[in-house]
């Protein structure tokens, strides 16, 4: 019977351990008409503001202003789409389809 409880503990702790939480990067983020509050400031604060906030030593990514003035000059989507500089954020690309909404959301006018 203790073999049993064992086994069954040790298989329980086995899922806990592998399950793991989504990232707004791994949920779905297709979007037709994409905006900023919707769907590209949730990706940046999962993805970004670790590293890129106030008194960090990378260009601060926590405001409309900031995210749409990096995306304008080309930097921030270079980085997230691989191709040029160090591939953001560092722990992994972004998937192609959150990538594409963001290059739609600039394409769309930045929409807020």
């Amino acid at each position: 019977m203790k073999k049993i409880i064992k086994v069954l503990l040790l298989v329980a702790g086995a899922f806990i351990v592998s399950c793991e939480s989504n990232t707004y990067n791994e949920i779905s983020v297709t979007a037709t008409n994409p905006t900023y509050t919707t769907n590209v400031e949730p990706v940046i604060k999962a993805n970004c503001v670790s590293c890129h906030s106030v008194g960090g030593t990378y260009p601060t990514l926590t405001t409309y202003a900031q995210v749409k003035a990096s995306t304008s000059t080309g930097n921030l989507i270079c980085r997230i789409d691989q191709t040029c500089g160090a591939v953001m954020p560092p722990n992994g690309a972004m998937s192609k389809q959150t990538v594409d909404m963001i290059k739609l959301w600039k394409q769309q006018g930045f929409v807020n």
